[in-house]
């Protein structure tokens, strides 16, 4: 993506062609770019490392050596599912914390919804949750309690086969399943400009500050709790499209807001 003389941007596809646009929506959201910490011996290491975005089942690990790694809902349900199949270990830099995934016999998403905590940004949440929790109708916590899913904290490096844990002891491990998150899959920005060093792009509730014409889409508390979700997303689309529309406006440009004519035949 690039600028165009004149205004506005083109857009470039794989394919080759070119489309040109007056502003952009960037809504390729906060799940397309899995997150691998680096980690010393990683490089070396010779067992098998994966994200937990391209796990899909677990009779493939049957009979193997698992270690996952975090501490949120995806590492520990498929920790869970691995259980029955793998010797698995849960690695996490701190115990697991839970929260109960039905309150009142309503799943807790409900609650989340007719309570406006969905609305809340990012400073109103952390203050009321300020750590990562899992959510749990008491079977995970219960794996976890009774050992049939160990927890330890996080390994200090990779070595050749395996990993080395906090107290010096290796371990030969056949994989090792990353849960660590992702960050915004935005890299068709980078030459624009519109990115911070680290990647997140520069903007305000889903706006740019640093190109007209160009907003986001499904950014993790873009504008609230649930952006990056398909409750939160509809609210933050009408929001940012709005924003551009009047953007467009002030500079002249609003093609989509003219009405063609009909054609008469």
């Amino acid at each position: 993506m690039r600028r165009r003389p004149g205004g506005g941007y083109l857009v470039r596809t794989r394919a080759g062609d070119e489309i040109a646009a007056a502003g952009v929506v960037a809504a390729s959201g906060s799940f397309g770019n899995p997150y691998l910490p680096e980690l010393p011996g990683r490089v070396g290491y010779t067992g098998e490392v994966r994200h937990v975005a391209h796990y899909r089942r677990p009779e493939p690990y049957a009979g193997k050596r698992v270690v996952v790694v975090g501490a949120g809902n995806s590492a520990v349900q498929v920790a869970h599912e691995l259980a029955p199949l793998a010797r698995v270990t849960l690695a996490t830099r701190a115990p697991v914390r839970f929260a109960p995934q039905r309150i009142r016999g309503r799943d807790l998403h409900h609650w989340l919804h007719v309570t406006g905590a969905d609305r809340l940004p990012r400073p109103a949440l952390t203050r009321l949750v300020r750590h990562a929790t899992v959510l749990d109708t008491g079977a995970y916590r219960h794996a976890i309690a009774s050992g049939l899913l160990p927890r330890r904290d996080m390994f200090t490096a990779f070595t050749p086969d395996g990993v080395r844990w906090p107290d010096g002891a290796t371990e030969p491990v056949d994989a090792v399943i990353f849960a660590t998150g992702y960050r915004p899959d935005l890299g068709y920005l980078a030459t624009l400009g519109a990115l911070a060093p680290d990647g997140t792009p520069r903007q305000v509730s889903g706006v740019s500050t640093t190109h007209p014409g160009l907003v986001y889409l499904g950014l993790e508390f873009q504008r609230s709790f649930s952006s990056n979700t398909l409750r939160g997303v509809g609210r933050d689309a009408a929001y940012v499209v709005a924003a551009m529309a009047e953007g467009l406006r002030g500079a002249g440009r609003r093609p989509w807001l003219r009405r063609r004519r009909p054609v008469r035949r």
